[in-house]
């Protein structure tokens, strides 16, 4: 049998741990707070570094501008209980779709820069992009200014987008073709002058602003072609010698700014968009509240273009995003300018469908075609 023993009973030792590195440490207690190393002190500065640095960006400023699929608006219909478009002085008729015309959001312009953060969401978006400033926006621009070419641009847009309207459905829309400067290194610099009043073309009397383009469109270029000018309120005859325009065609080498006398009254209100690529859309518009056709029929048809008063589609920016605004929006289908279709091609979103159109013409033949049923025949955009 064990002897007895009046030993006390075990009590543990403290425990020592190692407080530095390697054999010859010193130990100490357990649950007493080791003194800093040089490497732990190195590593608590630099976390505190770059904690302070990423604060820090994240309201940096970059010159970045991000764009981003804006709103819509239903020229058809109203916002703010408003109609988009009213006509007066004629009759205009019931639609039961929706033409669309189409934004995009524009973050970073000039005064209002962007942050890392926003640059780098931009970046990594599926629908954002993210581009320096300056290819974005006019160098030197203040945001003043920006909104005034926008705004001015915006009722330029409206003016043409009626004209080519009407006339489309048959109005004559008469003009006093009005000089605003003369283009240099062309025929016409130093022969017509600011203010004169074009009122002949070969003889023949020019009244519209339709005329004057069918009649170069008819001359080719390098010919010397005989205005009919009224200057100072007294009439007076001039030779032009034409030339190339680029692109193609022939060109008079004058800025003109026709003033129109429309035949009826078209009030176009929109306040909060600018810029002209609403043109199409507003033009469309315009020809479905005086036809009595439905030509979309029940539709939602969204689009963006600018338009001349000649009827011509032209391409504008940031159609990716306003094809995704489009579809975000409820538009099944999407009128492209053709100058755009290299822009389209692999950025169409699921379920909308895209007409490729060049004129006024092609664009209301297109809607005609969806609202009947017909518009998986219609054009769309290929690549090359």
């Amino acid at each position: 049998m064990p002897e007895p023993t009046n030993a006390p009973p075990d009590v543990a030792e403290p425990a020592l741990v190692p407080d530095g590195h390697g054999p010859e440490a010193a130990a100490r207690p357990l649950g007493e707070a080791a003194p800093l190393g040089p490497r732990s002190v190195t590593t608590s500065a630099s976390l505190l570094v770059t904690l302070l640095l990423l604060t820090a960006m994240v309201f940096l400023r970059v010159p970045y501008a991000v764009s981003s699929p804006g709103p819509t608006r239903d020229t058809l219909g109203e916002h703010d209980g408003v109609p988009l478009i009213e006509v007066d002085g004629t009759q205009t008729y019931p639609s039961t779709g929706e033409l669309r015309l189409t934004t995009v959001s524009v973050a970073g312009g000039p005064g209002f820069p962007i942050t890392v953060p926003q640059a780098v969401a931009a970046w990594i978006s599926g629908e954002r992009t993210a581009r320096p400033v300056e290819v974005v926006f006019p160098p030197d621009v203040t945001q003043d200014q920006l909104d005034e070419r926008n705004q001015a641009e915006m009722t330029s847009s409206q003016e043409s987008a009626t004209v080519a309207a009407l006339e489309e459905l048959g109005y004559d829309v008469p003009a006093d073709l009005l000089v605003a400067g003369t283009v240099e290194g062309t025929g016409a610099e130093g022969v017509l002058e600011e203010d004169d009043v074009v009122l002949t073309f070969e003889g023949a009397s020019v009244t519209s602003y339709t005329q004057l383009v069918e009649a170069l469109d008819a001359t080719e270029p390098g010919a010397t072609v005989r205005l009919g000018l009224r200057r100072d309120g007294d009439p007076l005859d001039v030779e032009v010698v034409t030339g190339e325009r680029e692109g193609g065609g022939t060109q008079l080498g004058v800025f003109i700014d026709p003033q129109f006398d429309l035949p009826v009254d078209v009030t176009i209100r929109i306040e909060d968009i600018g810029g002209p690529s609403a043109g199409l859309m507003f033009a469309l518009g315009i020809v479905d509240r005086l036809t009595p056709q439905d030509e979309v029929d029940g539709e939602v048809v969204a689009g963006t273009g600018t338009m001349d008063v000649d009827g011509s589609v032209g391409p504008i920016g940031g159609i990716q995003q306003k094809l995704l605004g489009a579809r975000r929006d409820g538009a099944d289908w999407f009128l492209a300018p053709a100058g755009n279709c290299d822009a389209v091609v692999g950025h169409v979103p699921d379920g909308l469908r895209v007409v490729r159109v060049a004129t006024l013409a092609e664009g209301r033949a297109a809607i005609e075609a969806i609202g009947a049923g017909d518009g998986d025949a219609l054009p769309t955009c290929t690549a090359g």
